[in-house]
This record gives C-alpha cells, structure tokens and sequence, in this order.
C-alpha cells in the first residue's frame, strides 16, 4: 500500500492552491487540514479540535459518524451489500421506502411517491421542475427573491443569487420572479396581485407549471415565510393550476424543528424535494415525493448513474429510527437553547443586530456585512466552524447537529458572543486582534488573503485568548 502524503505545517494549503480550482471556498475561512470527526466536533491533522456550526451546510442534522448510522453503513458492507443499484430492486432501497412510508408519511397522512432522481439536491430540484412542466404542460416556473435551488441550468434559472447566475446568464429563462415574505415589505397582497396578472389574458405572465418555494431560506438570509403567507401562496398556486413545490432540502429532516418544514403551515405541497441530511451521514442521495397523479414520466425519462445509492439508503433508514419522542424534545431544547442566546445579542446591540431564522436554522442580521463577516473569521480563528449567509453574507448563521451535546452548545454560543462582542464592541480589540489574522498564500492564485490553519506567532494566539478569557 502506498503510504499516505505528509505535508508539515501549512504545506497542503499551497498543494491544494496548485492542484484544485479556484472555485474552493470554505477551505478559504477554514485552511487546516481536516482529518476526523464525530459528533459537533471535527479534529484537524495538527489534533486541533473544531465545534461544528455548519453540519455540512445541513447534510449532518444527526452529527458526523452517528454510531448507529456508522454501525449500520459497515455492517453492510461487509456484508457484500449490493453498493450501485441503478433503480433496480434492491433490499437496502426496500428497507427504507417502506419505513419511511411507514413513520414519516403515514402518520402526516401525506400521499406520495418516491423518486431518487441523483444524489445531488440540484438534481431533484431539476426533476421537480421537468416534471411540473411536462405534467402541467405549461413552461412559466415562480420563484422568489433571495432564492437558493441550486446551481445546474434549471435549478439556477430559479436561484437568485447573482453571483452564481453570473456565468450561465445568459442561459437563464422560463422563471417569473416573485418578492418572498417579507422582501421590502412584501407580503399576500403582492401573491394575489401576480395572481390577477396571471389570470388576465392581457397581463403579460405566461401560463404557470409550478411555483418553487423554501419555506425559510437558507442561502438567502435565514429569511422565514409565515404561515399566514405560505397558506395563501398554496392556495394561489392551486387556483393557477399550478404546482407547489417546496424546496426541503436545507429545512427538512428536522432543521426548523418537524421533519418537514412546510408541516408547521398546514400545507400539503404536490411535489417535495428533499436531499442534504436525508442520507443522515452524509452520504449523496436526494429524494422527491410527489402526489401520484402528477407521475407522468416515462421510463427512464429522468434518471442518473447514481440514483440507487445503496449505501446512503442504508444510513438513511437508520436515521429514521432515531426519530423518537426524546430525539424530538432535544430538537425543540436546542431550538430553545439557540433563540434564548439571539435575544440577548439583539438586545445588546439594537440597531446593529437582529435576530433571523427558526428552530435549529437560526442566526444573526448585521447591519454591517463587514462585521458579519469579520465575526466570522474569527471564529474560525477559535475553531468554530460556522457561515456567513445572505446576499451580501451580512447573516451569521448557525446550523449545528440537531443532537450536539447541551453543554458544548451552550460553551460555544457563548464564546461566540464574546466574539461578538469584540467585534462590535471594542475597535482598540479588533485591531489587535487582526494585525495578525491574515498571512499571504503566494499558492493562491485569486489574490485572496488566507488565514493559516494557525495564527502566524505564538504570542497571537495567547493574546487572542487572553482579550476572549476577559471579555
């Protein structure tokens, strides 16, 4: 066996500049060399640990190697468990179909069908919408402001993000876009005025196939919709004759607390797109549930190589039984947890701060985007893995594993409030703080400046801290 690569110090950060794409993005914020995890923390190659704030941009809800998610994926495997399985019939497919049928459909009395269009959430969103079209037979999809679907060429025709429009602008077509809950004011008035428009043969709309939604927007600022909102807007789709789909794959398998996010609405959408933590260990999978009279695809008309992951079935079942009456309630107590920690900071820095999101999806509005940012990095800096969101990231935003530990969610929120409150509080700590935050990468070819997976000194880390410990 080839022995593994050794690369001292920071040497890897200037291979994967002179190896990988300038596209990279969290390894910018987060350069060290990652090597295990478990849990909320991940452990770099150095044997420095790291809180998880981030879940893999919600692709962890249940943790990194969940025991019982792990014991599950080895044991198949040794078992010579069929590993591709295209959409054959498959044991491990069987297994978690009829249970997820059984304790999460069933009991919502929800009625649909399955399909594993790829193992991507870009995928099913690209499925849900061909799908809307050619069962509607109309080509117009509604999306919303600050949207975020993914960024193949229909997913990102429904993504409002510039930046990740910007190289397929062009390309772009077949979208309206609607003003979500809340954009500059906007509200049910704004979705029964398109309505009219859309109805009236001199309104300029093309006929509706569907409209896509997130009920809270991840990427887009941790933006939630009301119920009030979402029910009007499941009602107008239906009068349109037009599709719901719901986005659920940031929100779902617990996120916003139930295991779908559209359930605290009352509203049943026609077709659901689900992926990220569906798989529970972060395996690729994606899953779209959809009423049953909207299945009109032929054959094979959508598919993927990799539609019939075993392996992420098998950990995605496995999941399915943690959801007890317990896992529950600790949902809801971290949610607790989470939204008693915002108050205070939004108290403390009135006008700069505001509180965003939902049960496990929550998360800080700076006023200042640069602040936003700056909180982040030095977090980062303390080893805390977390995001910025938001069309100018101007959100901080928190996603740890729905099952981290009370007492270490609890620490880390309030290290980063002490975070927090250097950055906001006191210019004369900044400073000291970011006069060695950054150090150069010659290897990175985008001119961005790259903090190290250490701070350059040894007197900067006891210095960081010590102005931390006194805060």
């Amino acid at each position: 066996m080839k022995p593994k690569a050794t690369f001292s110090d920071s040497d890897h950060v200037g291979f994967f500049a002179d190896h990988e794409l300038k596209v990279r993005s969290y390894c910018r914020r987060l350069p060290a060399l990652l090597a295990s995890a478990r849990g909320a923390v991940i452990r770099d190659s150095s044997g420095n640990d790291y809180v998880d704030l981030l879940s893999a941009c919600g692709s962890l809800n249940y943790g990194h190697n969940h025991p019982q998610l792990r014991s599950a994926a080895v044991n198949y495997l040794l078992s010579d468990g069929l590993a591709a399985g295209l959409d054959f019939h498959t044991e491990a497919k069987l297994d978690f179909m009829s249970k997820f049928e059984e304790r999460i459909l069933a009991p919502r009395r929800l009625r649909y069908v399955m399909q594993f269009p790829g193992p991507t959430g870009t995928n099913c969103v690209e499925a849900a919408i061909k799908l809307a079209r050619k069962t509607t037979g109309k080509s117009n999809i509604v999306a919303f402001t600050n949207a975020f679907h993914g960024v193949s060429m229909g997913s990102l025709a429904a993504t409002g993000s510039s930046s990740c429009r910007a190289a397929a602008r062009g390309l772009l077509g077949g979208v309206t876009r609607l003003p979500y809950d809340g954009y500059c004011g906007a509200g049910l008035d704004d979705i029964t005025r398109f309505e009219r428009m859309a109805a009236d043969p001199s309104g300029g709309v093309e006929p509706v196939a569907a409209i896509v939604v997130e009920t809270v927007q991840g990427e887009g600022g941790l933006n939630v919709a009301s119920i009030e909102w979402l029910g009007g807007l499941a009602t107008v789709a239906k009068r349109l004759g037009a599709l719901l789909i719901v986005d659920e794959i940031q929100t779902g398998c617990g996120r916003t607390g139930p295991f779908f996010s559209f359930e605290r609405a009352g509203i049943q959408p026609d077709i659901v797109c689900l992926a990220k933590s569906i798989a529970g260990y972060g395996f690729p999978m994606s899953l779209l549930l959809l009423r049953p009279e909207h299945d009109v695809w032929s054959p094979g008309e959508h598919n993927g190589t990799f539609r019939g992951n075993s392996l992420a079935f098998v950990t995605a079942a496995a999941a399915l039984d943690l959801w007890t009456g317990e896992f529950i309630d600790g949902i809801e107590a971290r949610s607790r947890l989470l939204a008693d920690w915002c108050r205070p900071m939004v108290a403390r820095y009135c006008g700069r701060v505001s509180a965003k999101g939902i049960g496990m999806m929550r998360g800080l509005r700076f006023s200042d985007c640069s602040d936003a940012v700056r909180v982040a990095e030095h977090a980062a800096r303390e080893r805390i893995v977390i995001e910025c969101c938001g069309p100018r990231d101007e959100v901080l935003k928190i996603m740890a594993p729905l099952n981290i530990e009370i007492d270490l969610f609890s620490s880390t929120l309030e290290r980063l409030a002490r975070i927090i409150d250097l950055v906001l509080g006191s210019n004369e700590a900044v400073l000291r703080l970011e006069r060695n935050d950054a150090v150069s990468d010659p290897h990175d070819h985008c001119g961005d400046a790259i903090a190290g997976p250490e701070l350059p000194h040894a007197v900067a880390n006891v210095e960081l801290h010590s102005l931390l410990g006194d805060a």
